[in-house]
């Protein structure tokens, strides 16, 4: 799902807010989390998973076309961990065989 598409879905759900009311509310809600995870700290939302910002260290990794080392800084990454109530929707899906759902 694209982030117009959720635009379009939520404004479609309620008719009283315009499309733009609704982006404006979107992006807000992504403005903060970008902001609370770039500080390292962690987001959690009921239902639906929690998100969390670590530091992943500084290594050496090999450069696969020319097989060179290449120094890698070390940098802040952020992790997905779905909430149980998204994992057991998930799981009830069925697997039509097609790739993607």
């Amino acid at each position: 799902m694209l982030k117009s598409e959720l635009i379009l879905a939520i404004s479609n759900r309620f008719p009283d807010l315009t499309e733009a009311d609704v982006a404006l509310a979107i992006q807000t809600i992504l403005d903060s989390m970008s902001n609370q995870l770039s500080r390292g700290d962690r987001i959690e939302i009921r239902g639906f998973g929690s998100f969390n910002a670590y530091v992943r260290a500084a290594h050496i990794s090999r450069n696969p076309k020319t097989g060179e080392k290449v120094h890698v800084d070390a940098k802040l990454a952020v992790r997905f961990k779905p909430g149980v109530e998204l994992r057991s929707n998930v799981k009830k899906l069925k697997c039509s065989g097609e790739e993607g759902i």
